[in-house]
């Protein structure tokens, strides 16, 4: 008889693609945990850029939103450089509010076949985080369902019609960060030590959040989660991704 609290065995992340293109709702989104994948990808000689739904700007509870916006659009192009990515887009959205459903699907469609990414990756879109204790927020919920649903809309040419835009079928993989059920992994490697210099560019959403030392916290953290999902790709410390084939 199996197991039925035995954590799953994670497959290798499928390596025969050029082109990614993250959705997520807000900055920092990517820097706890995928950071270091990208990192490894972007090493590799891979195309990955980043499109954010929101500008983040109501993520420090000390600071006015409409001077927070700058800051973490500035601390997020910073954030993405270090693991070699120059390509980071917003699309400005209200943080906190974002709604699933056609408009939504719209942007990401569009914003896909603008980009033409092979791989898409975004956040978790389940209700709850690994654990099943804590529950997801409305913005990672929304966006990830809608970044699921967009990889199929890009490539239909009757589903949000834009002049000049061709359809774009050529997402083969979606993959979910943050998933209670992951399916997939790829190995840190020196690329843990680059997200973890990632995450250190949020310094005033950190700041705001803990006391304790930056440099320690990112890295416990950081580490932590890799060695956890490690645990379940051979002992390797690895990023977990649920793949969603097309």
């Amino acid at each position: 008889m199996s197991d039925p609290t035995a954590r799953p065995t994670l497959e290798p992340m499928p390596a025969d693609w050029r082109t990614a293109l993250a959705i997520v709702a807000h900055p920092d989104d990517l820097e706890y945990g995928t950071a270091a994948a990208i990192a490894s990808w972007t090493d590799e000689g891979r195309s990955v850029s980043y499109l954010l739904a929101t500008r983040g700007e109501a993520g420090i509870d000390t600071m006015d939103p409409r001077r927070a916006a700058p800051v973490r659009e500035g601390e997020q192009r910073a954030a993405a450089a270090v693991v070699g990515v120059e390509s980071v887009e917003f699309l400005g959205l209200a943080d906190g509010t974002i709604e699933y459903g056609p408009a939504l699907r719209r942007e990401l469609a569009l914003a896909i076949r603008r980009h033409r990414p092979e791989l898409v990756i975004t956040v978790n879109h389940h209700d709850t985080w690994p654990g099943g204790r804590v529950w997801n927020t409305p913005d990672h919920r929304a966006v990830g369902r809608a970044a699921l649903d967009a990889a199929a809309d890009a490539g239909n040419r009757w589903i949000f019609p834009e002049p000049g835009l061709a359809p774009w079928d050529g997402v083969r993989w979606v993959a979910v960060s943050g998933s209670p059920y992951p399916t997939h992994a790829v190995a840190a490697g020196p690329g843990l030590e680059r997200a973890i210099a990632s995450l250190l560019e949020h310094r005033s959403y950190i700041a705001a959040l803990t006391g304790r030392d930056p440099r320690e916290y990112a890295r416990e953290l950081l580490a932590g989660a890799a060695a956890a999902e490690g645990a379940m790709f051979g002992g390797v410390a690895a990023v977990a991704f649920e793949l969603f084939p097309r």
